[in-house]
């Protein structure tokens, strides 16, 4: 294996397949990746709420990359594993005007700083807060020309937030450009379900992953594999499928029609007894209602109740 790094400037917040790669690899290297909080490095701590509402709002996201899969083409799938996650010891949360899943009751802009200490912050006293590291941001360059803004998620991954994309999971992503074309961002120490407030607690993050190419693999979208060592309230280890929609409802039933489709697939079920099992063993959860118009829900099955299955073997 074959170990890269990657400094987090210069940044880019649109997804956009024409932006040069930063960092070209193979499959089976990994890649330390440098990437500031949200803001771009606009905010620190201690800054006061007024400063904060000057920054600019462009600038959001602020991803590391693009990383250049050698091999990589349309119909491939990457394989992303997280393999470690570290922040710098410092984060923040914020209330917005106009945005928020409540912002018709919390109106008035806030800012709130966090110390992390470890694998816990203290900082909203008297809460005592775990702290499970992820990337709210993970893709591949979309498959249309053009430049994008980085707000919605789609099936080249993105701002999925979705926690349970720590260190021990893995992400597989459709390729739909030569290359893939992978970046990432948007650190988060912590975050709830759903990520109401609109943040979760923004921070710098290193993260190492391990890269694999999986060549002619179907794959509608964005897959997690995740790991419940680390995420002991979230999901088990799991399969989990990654669905956003404009519709809350659509999106949660283009997710169990996936995992559908995958114990099909993978494991032979006929359509009416995934259907059944779906119904009696699959969770549900909003991973994020605050990027609209388009919202994330995740659906997944745990691997306890299904027979050991590499998706994508080698």
């Amino acid at each position: 294996m074959k170990e890269h790094a990657l400094s987090a400037n210069p940044t880019h917040s649109v997804w956009d397949r024409s932006l040069p790669p930063r960092l070209q690899i193979s499959s089976g290297d990994a890649v330390r990746f440098e990437c500031v909080d949200s803001s771009g490095a606009q905010v620190g701590p201690g800054m006061p709420a007024a400063e904060y509402l000057t920054i600019d709002r462009t600038r959001i996201h602020a991803l590391t990359g693009p990383v250049f899969v050698e091999g990589a083409e349309p119909g491939d799938v990457l394989e992303v594993d997280v393999l470690v996650l570290s922040h710098h010891g410092w984060g923040w949360s914020s209330v917005i005007a106009g945005l928020g899943f409540l912002k018709d009751r919390f109106r008035d802009p806030y800012l709130f700083h966090w110390q992390l200490d470890g694998d816990f912050t203290r900082s909203l006293v008297p809460a005592v807060v775990p702290l499970r590291p992820f990337l709210g941001v993970m893709g591949v360059a979309r498959a249309e020309g053009g430049a994008f803004r980085t707000r919605p998620p789609g099936p080249f991954g993105g701002n999925l937030d979705v926690r349970e994309l720590c260190a021990g999971s893995r992400l597989y992503l459709p390729v739909y450009n030569r290359g893939a074309l992978f970046s990432c961002g948007d650190g988060h120490a912590a975050q709830g379900d759903g990520e109401v407030c609109i943040n979760g607690i923004e921070c710098p993050l290193d993260a190492t992953m391990l890269f694999k190419l999986h060549k002619r693999q179907p794959l509608a979208g964005p897959l997690v594999e995740s790991s419940d060592a680390v995420v002991p309230d979230s999901h088990p280890d799991a399969w989990v499928v990654v669905e956003t929609g404009t519709d809350l409802a659509e999106a949660a039933r283009g997710a169990t029609l996936r995992m559908i489709e995958l114990l099909v697939s993978r494991w032979g079920f006929s359509e009416v007894h995934a259907y059944i099992l779906c119904s009696v063993a699959m969770r549900l959860r909003l991973s994020q209602v605050v990027n609209e118009p388009v919202h994330t829900v995740s659906a997944a099955i745990a691997k306890q109740i299904l027979p050991a299955r590499e998706l994508f073997p080698v």
